[in-house]
């Protein structure tokens, strides 16, 4: 088998690179344009929360699926129908005439979402046999994602200021379009030789399950502990034991659990469920600090987090050659090493002093950026190139659920702290000149990223035993690669 990557194959990274920009920059450019949107169609509370939340909702979802899909038909072939279809969703959702259209043209998106992530990282694993080049491709995949994030605000704030809301989607429309002209001539196709058959019961086992646990925790985070949400978290992990159950009684499984045995697999993710369980947990306590509780601005709080994007696009086009010095067991343990000192920065942060948050934000992006291409290096180099759409997948749904995960986590430590140190204030939402409802978010802020980073610290302890000496790559099995 070919190992060195050709000019087309770092072309093609290029190409690949585009739709992960487009859903990196989806998110940040929505929140910019939902105070028109809002005015504009008019959503309830309820109708406007779909609007913001089903995409994220659908993706999370569908992740594993489509994983298994791009694996049985082609993940060129899946990346590009995906591309059709958000191209189209985009357009019908920058022009939509009622919540109602709006909630659904979302739907869409989060399903044609869900074919391009697993879509581009299998077929990063395909190009790059060689782990030297592939760790670089993943740097510039990774690196594609904080693009996205640091482009979002100055292009969404550009187009609102000229344009209509719906402009803010028609972003992805030339960019979905470019990877369609180039995609077939750029992108290699490959289809597994050994393909399981397409397991709707798995597919909808694994859906019901990821969607239940994701929307059950969002919830908690948004409104606090209820039982009915608690009952549905319960209920998605009841239908995670089911998928799992009969994924081992099946002879050809959607999952094949048998990876999970071993630790150069089954590690890194754990390690990037638990990076993102922090990460995103970290975000949405940090918004409500800046904007509720310090009377910052949506602009004001954005610039705040600006240099640790800046930070998280260096780090990943820099990652891949500290990977390529040290060990996996001390480089990932190393990356988390600093993950939790920037973290560690942040239960220190008081009013006046956001030098601190942004310092703190700078050195866990750095830290972040080795973490994520590692984990996810070592994840999808572990696995049969067969099955590098399903372990994609797991990589991103990894993600997702330790991030929402943490979201409801973090968020719940700091009401309850809130609410105890500062009774009968409800939740935040004060004036920031209110001195103890300040002082006590803020108590409840730092003792949540103190957990945050006490966490990283013992990964990282385990991560250097557990994955030294360093993991070893099976040998992969020559794969069919279609022009």
């Amino acid at each position: 088998m070919r190992m060195r990557a050709t000019l087309r194959d770092w072309t093609g990274l290029a190409v690949l690179a585009l739709p992960c920009s487009v859903v990196s920059m989806d998110a940040s450019v929505l929140n910019l344009a939902v105070p028109q949107l809002t005015a504009t169609l008019r959503p309830t509370g309820s109708q406007q929360l779909w609007i913001v939340d089903s995409y994220v909702f659908v993706v999370a979802g569908l992740l594993i699926t489509m994983g298994m899909v791009g694996d049985r038909f082609g993940r060129r072939r899946l990346l590009l129908i995906g591309a059709s279809v958000f191209a189209a969703a985009s357009v019908l959702a920058a022009f939509a005439v009622s919540p109602g259209m709006l909630i659904a043209t979302r739907v869409l998106l989060g399903v044609a979402g869900a074919t391009l992530m697993p879509s581009t990282l299998a077929l990063i694993r395909t190009m790059f046999a060689d782990p030297r080049q592939r760790r670089t491709a993943l740097g510039v995949w990774t690196a594609s994602f904080a693009l996205g994030g640091l482009a979002g605000p100055v292009v969404g704030g550009l187009l609102l200021t000229r344009y209509w809301w719906g402009s803010v989607f028609l972003v992805a429309v030339p960019v979905m379009l470019l990877l369609l002209a180039t995609g077939p001539f750029l992108l290699p196709e490959y289809r597994g030789a050994d393909r399981p058959p397409l397991d709707l019961g798995s597919a909808a086992l694994s859906l019901a399950a990821v969607l239940a646990v994701v929307y059950g925790l969002k919830r908690i985070a948004e409104s606090g502990p209820r039982p009915a949400y608690g009952v549905i978290v319960l209920l998605g992990i009841a239908l995670a034991v089911w998928f799992v159950r009969r994924q081992q009684r099946l002879a050809r499984p959607m999952i094949e659990l048998r990876l999970f045995r071993s630790i150069g697999f089954s590690g890194p993710l754990v390690v990037l469920g638990l990076i993102f369980f922090v990460l995103y947990g970290t975000q949405f306590i940090t918004a409500q600090l800046l904007q509720l509780v310090l009377g910052l601005s949506a602009l004001e709080a954005g610039l705040v987090s600006l240099p640790g994007t800046i930070a998280y696009l260096l780090g990943s086009l820099s990652a891949p050659l500290v990977a390529a010095r040290v060990s996996t067991a001390y480089g990932l343990a190393g990356s988390l090493l600093i993950s939790a000192a920037g973290f560690g920065l942040l239960t220190q942060i008081q009013p006046g002093r956001l030098w601190i948050m942004v310092t703190g934000f700078v050195v866990f992006s750095v830290g972040l950026a080795g973490v994520y291409l590692m984990a996810t290096d070592l994840t999808v180099s572990a696995a049969p190139p067969e099955r590098a759409g399903t372990t994609s997948a797991l990589v991103e749904t990894s993600a997702e659920l330790g991030g929402a995960l943490g979201i409801a986590g973090l968020g719940s430590i700091v009401l309850a702290v809130y609410r105890h140190s500062s009774p009968g204030s409800g939740a935040p939402g004060h004036t920031p000149q209110d001195p103890a409802a300040t002082t006590a978010y803020l108590q409840g802020y730092q003792l949540a990223e103190a957990l945050g980073a006490a966490a990283l610290l013992v990964a990282a302890a385990v991560t250097a035993v557990l994955l030294r000496p360093r993991t070893a790559v099976p040998e992969p099995s020559v794969p069919r690669r279609e022009s």
